[in-house]
């Protein structure tokens, strides 16, 4: 595939970004991406001010407070946010989001999942913890992670991903007609994609990266033409765009395009730096955030597609959930340290089991509230701008 660059970063912008360094951070903590039972990251270390965002991905989760001497049993006038029930076709987005907000940072505030079936999730391992000890006391959130297993007597189920299937491709020739003139050309024609045609007016399409500070590209998955612009605006924390492949999510694609990191200030709402790619061909372009501090964005499944053959067995959650399998928690190329998760915008299901959230009250260290969140619908065309927060 060829393709164009181009890449521009306002002065004011990053000057606004070295001078910003005391703000208050967001961290987004995917509850149950992939179908995995795990909060991810596992903890975070967080100051008063700053805010956590549990992103609720399908099946049917608690954000529920516990101690360390108990792990899956309910703290006493804990925080809680209640089941929250998402159908499978829900991800991607939207998803319904439930918030604490730190006002404490030397007291530990212990989290796990309280659903039980088919078996209790927090005996799977299933908890999180904001500003748990150093790992070397016996309090740590490693420690508070074991003392949850041995409560439940169970071990815990390692996800295991399914192999991705071999793609398949072979060059091809078409003849492309354009503003009047006719031509053959060849191509890369892969399983499922239609030939290359030029469309009647070019469009410009608009990805936002880490849309509302979030883990995102936003639309995640688009499709393009011939002659298309995929424009990347940056908006506030410090992403990529990068260039990969199918079966290697996370790793940059040799002679890929990248946009380098691009880092922007929280409080910028305009003039953000941007970053331009030009379709010239119909194979599908995988994509992913190159961000690893203070863990990977990609492995929490910040990934995009441009032209993914939704038909096939290599389609855009496949590319994902392989990112998420590849570099998210419990893998050997994930990171363990505190930070941001995985999340998109959306609002709650309504049905399954459980108690609502408790907005407004306050406990161990938080204030709570629900934040309902509504995701961008996927654009379907022909030029691409992406927008990065």
């Amino acid at each position: 595939m060829r393709f164009s660059t181009t890449r521009t970063l306002p002065i004011a912008a990053l000057a606004s970004s070295l001078a910003t360094t005391a703000l208050a951070t967001n961290f987004d903590v995917a509850v149950g991406a992939n179908g995995n039972l795990l909060f991810y990251p596992e903890y975070v270390i967080a100051q008063p001010g700053d805010t956590v965002n549990f992103v609720f991905h399908p099946k049917n989760h608690t954000v529920t407070q516990s101690t360390f001497d108990s792990p899956c049993s309910p703290a006493d006038g804990g925080i809680n946010s209640g089941f929250m029930p998402v159908a499978p076709d829900l991800e991607g987005g939207p998803l319904p989001n439930w918030s604490v907000t730190v006002n404490d940072s030397t007291t530990p505030i212990w989290i796990y999942c309280q659903q039980t079936q088919p078996k209790p999730h927090c005996g799977q391992g299933m908890v999180f913890a904001i500003n748990p000890p150093p790992a070397d006391s016996d309090k740590s959130f490693e420690a508070f992670k074991a003392k949850a297993v041995s409560t439940s007597g169970d071990s815990i189920v390692a996800p295991v991903p399914s192999a991705p299937p071999p793609q398949t491709w072979a060059p091809a020739t078409a003849t492309v007609t354009s503003s009047g003139s006719t031509w053959v050309t060849t191509y890369t024609s892969y399983e499922g994609t239609p030939q290359p045609t030029y469309p009647p007016q070019p469009v410009t399409h608009k990805i936002i990266v880490g849309d509302s500070s979030q883990l995102i590209y936003n639309p995640m998955n688009i499709s393009a033409s011939l002659g298309d612009t995929v424009v990347f605006e940056f908006h506030p924390k410090n992403h990529t765009v990068t260039q990969s492949t199918f079966n290697s999510p996370c790793q940059p694609k040799e002679g890929g395009f990248d946009s380098g990191f691009m880092p922007v200030s929280p409080n910028t709402t305009s003039g953000f730096p941007s970053f331009q790619i030009t379709i010239n061909d119909t194979a599908p372009i995988w994509g992913y955030c190159q961000q690893t501090q203070p863990a990977s964005h990609c492995g929490a499944g910040m990934v995009f597609a441009i032209n993914a053959v939704e038909t096939g067995p290599n389609n855009f959650s496949a590319f994902q959930a392989l990112a998420i399998a590849q570099n998210g928690p419990g893998s050997s190329n994930g990171s363990d340290a505190s930070g941001n998760g995985n999340g998109t915008s959306g609002t709650s299901g309504t049905s399954g089991d459980g108690n609502g959230n408790s907005d407004g009250s306050t406990n161990g260290g938080v204030s709570i509230a629900l934040s309902l969140r509504k995701g961008s619908a996927v654009l379907g065309a022909v030029v691409i701008v992406f927008a990065m927060l």
